[in-house]
């Protein structure tokens, strides 16, 4: 009953924190463009605005129409396998291999959306998030991989008690360094902003959402980002290490919200790669990884 509750209380936390995170992000992408940008909780204005909206169904398709909620289902469901100031509430049922299969979940999710609507925007929009999904995915996998050589396990928390007590190595900072890359492109940020891409398809897969539906995709998509630097945070970042959950909490939210600011500076600097060219890199950043996987299964 108590591993129920706490994972009950992550699932809240995580809803109720990640349009703030967001926002945040925002405030701090227009600070560095020299703009005030929208308020800080301007996310939740927008899913609230959204969530009051009549949906508008374009398609007949079944995936169509539910796509956003299992979407959003599989990323909660993820949330409470992700450590967020104390080891994650059912670590018992799911490692980072299940963490893995459900993001993976979530982004097929947004293919089936994509791919079932009548708007070419969409679907290339789907299409191009297919390509990612076979060049991001693999990235993160080989990176979280190598920490769990290292760690000799493959559950979040055995991981964190290795690195907060190892002494720095080659192939931690190789993983380190591709994860923080492959974030960037979860987070659809530039020079990874190439699904949604507004200038180009409109926002891609999400075109013909609306109402309550797109609220929920927007929701997923606030929720991925704070999961994915709350990873970060703990695999390769977990000092100092707290004994009192609610100084640990804290401290692992500071560590994302200067996360965020290092990815909005990457952000507002870059510009958007084609998709043959996020592909390419992605690639090259794989082979390197793999180096990484054979130093750490060698010890080093």
């Amino acid at each position: 009953m108590r591993g129920f509750l706490f994972g009950l209380w992550q699932i809240i936390l995580v809803l109720m924190l990640a349009p703030l995170l967001d926002g945040i992000m925002r405030k701090l992408v227009a600070l560095v463009h020299s703009r005030i940008g929208p308020p800080i909780y301007q996310p939740y204005l927008d899913l609230l605005k959204l969530l009051g909206k009549e949906e508008m169904v374009s398609s007949p398709y079944r995936f169509f129409r539910y796509s956003a909620v299992l979407a959003l289902a599989a990323i909660l469901t993820a949330a409470v396998l992700v450590p967020l100031g104390a080891v994650p509430p059912m670590e018992s049922s799911g490692d980072i291999i299940v963490f893995i299969y459900l993001v993976t979940l979530a982004a097929v999710m947004v293919v089936l959306s994509g791919i079932t609507s009548d708007s070419p925007f969409s679907f290339i929009g789907a299409s191009r998030e297919v390509m990612l999904l076979l060049t991001v995915e693999p990235v993160i996998i080989v990176a979280l991989v190598i920490m769990a050589v290292k760690a000799q396990s493959t559950q979040f928390s055995d991981i964190m008690l290795y690195q907060a007590q190892a002494p720095l190595s080659l192939s931690v900072l190789f993983a380190g360094g591709a994860l923080f890359v492959a974030i960037i492109a979860q987070m659809a940020r530039l020079p990874f902003d190439i699904v949604e891409a507004d200038q180009e398809i409109m926002e891609g897969p999400f075109i013909e959402q609306s109402g309550p539906k797109l609220a929920l995709f927007k929701w997923m998509v606030y929720i991925k980002q704070l999961l994915f630097a709350a990873v970060f945070i703990s695999v390769f970042l977990p000092w100092p290490v707290l004994s009192v959950y609610g100084w640990s909490l804290l401290a692992v939210l500071v560590k994302i919200v200067v996360l965020l600011l290092l990815i909005a500076v990457v952000h507002v600097v870059n510009p958007r790669l084609r998709i043959d060219q996020a592909v390419r890199f992605f690639l090259v950043l794989l082979v390197i990884e793999l180096a990484g996987l054979a130093f750490a299964l060698v010890g080093s």
